[in-house]
């Protein structure tokens, strides 16, 4: 098969533009906008056009690299249609209908949300029933109060159970693990989730493994000999996690479908209540604190300071600036050469964010930050920011306790959520 030869200076001279000077040639022969597909090539067949194409299949997407979508087939119809027009595909759910096998997790869910030790005890669980094995695929099944964040965080079933009783929650638990049977029941090594782990395997019978600092499906690993040694031994049916020795489960949504199960109800027992003991946040230890609130080069009030501190229920704390200045004694000093934080939230006003201060709240879950500079590094690690004067928004805040604890005076106030409990 022979094609015609090419003459390149007839086209060139066909893809001459008149007047001027200077020659000047028209390089396309068809204007090739974003809605035509293809133009012709000098033969006369129909030629691609990848820009439009990539402009079609591009998928809407926060991410800063440009992602396509390799699955679609040119087409007319296709590219007249923007690709911001797509229709967003539904969340995907995992759905687990019959597990050969159930691994119960039974987190803290203090104040009725996830803590991150609770979340790694999800992970590890999801770890667990997802060990393929000649046994099957297994489920996660989380036992506490309904919590909307349990499908994100691996579970497949739900057993609601909002008694905060000690002896109630073990007993419902020692009869939800009757009636389910599950291969291993995992607690968090905290002081409730430890406490609940011992009563139940003293009221079950079944074997128990505490402060576990490696978990997989063959093998569990605890320390001994005053952390000396490692002992290594099968997983028990009971498995005490210790913090910060699993990943916490980021994989796709999980079903988290309640079960209807008739758990039994404890009459009062030797526990007659129990009730929140707040302790004095503001002599707190910057490392025991679960809320922080420090103090940067950008205030001068602080009288006003420790007043919102007290106000809010808060520990303070300062830069290493403030401490350096006398300002605030060094014992409350954040950062590398301070106080490692491990709290709940930190709220930092007027700190620009030091390499040094950031450490300090590496761990911390929220950040909160006011500062006047909208480029400061810790506006930048912050999940909420106030771009504006520390001084001016203390008293707001302030001002807007006040008006709240008006409107609701029944209301405990914030000192009384810290941790601490009083049993009677």
């Amino acid at each position: 098969m022979t094609r015609p030869r090419l003459d390149p200076r007839a086209l060139r001279e066909a893809r001459r533009v008149s007047g001027g000077e200077r020659p000047r040639y028209q390089l396309a022969t068809l204007a090739m906008d974003v809605g035509a597909s293809s133009s012709l090539s000098p033969f006369g067949r129909r030629r691609r056009n990848p820009r439009a194409e990539a402009l079609v299949q591009a998928v809407p997407s926060p991410a800063t690299r440009p992602r396509l979508d390799r699955a679609w087939h040119g087409g007319a119809s296709s590219i007249a249609s923007p690709a911001g027009q797509r229709q967003e595909a539904a969340p995907r759910i995992r759905m687990i209908d019959d597990p050969a096998f159930l691994i119960l997790a039974v987190p803290d869910a203090a104040g009725g949300r996830l803590s991150p030790h609770d979340r790694q005890i999800l992970g590890a669980a999801r770890i667990l029933a997802d060990k393929a094995g000649a046994a099957g695929q297994g489920a996660v099944v989380l036992f506490g109060p309904a919590l909307a964040e349990a499908g994100d965080n691996g579970a497949d079933r739900l057993i609601q159970y909002e008694d905060d009783s000690v002896e109630s929650r073990v007993a419902a638990l020692v009869a939800a693990i009757a009636h389910l049977q599950p291969k291993h029941v995992l607690f968090p090594e905290s002081p409730d989730g430890g406490d609940l782990a011992r009563r139940v395997a003293a009221l079950s019978g079944l074997d128990i493994a505490t402060d576990i600092e490696a978990l997989s499906a063959s093998q569990a690993i605890r320390p001994s000999h005053a952390r000396r040694r490692e002992q290594r031994m099968v997983p028990p049916p009971l498995l005490a996690l210790s913090a910060d020795r699993a990943a916490p489960h980021t994989g796709i949504r999980h079903e988290a479908r309640p079960i209807p199960l008739e758990l039994p109800q404890m009459e009062t027992g030797a526990l007659t209540g129990w009730r929140d003991v707040p302790p004095d946040a503001g002599q707190l230890a910057l490392t025991e604190a679960s809320f922080v609130v420090s103090a940067g080069n950008g205030i001068t009030d602080f009288a006003a300071f420790h007043a919102l501190a007290t106000a809010l229920g808060a520990t303070p704390g300062a830069s290493r600036v403030i401490c350096d200045a006398g300002l605030m004694p060094r014992d409350r000093q954040v950062g590398a050469t301070g106080s490692i934080l491990d709290a709940t939230c930190y709220f930092a006003l007027g700190i620009a964010g030091a390499p040094q201060h950031l450490q300090g709240v590496a761990g911390v879950e929220h950040v909160v930050a006011v500062n006047t500079d909208l480029h400061a590094a810790m506006i930048a690690r912050a999940g909420l920011a106030i771009v504006a004067d520390a001084q001016e928004v203390m008293p707001a805040i302030l001002a807007a306790l006040a008006t709240e604890r008006d409107a609701h005076p029944g209301r405990a106030n914030p000192e009384d959520h810290s941790p601490g409990r009083e049993t009677s």
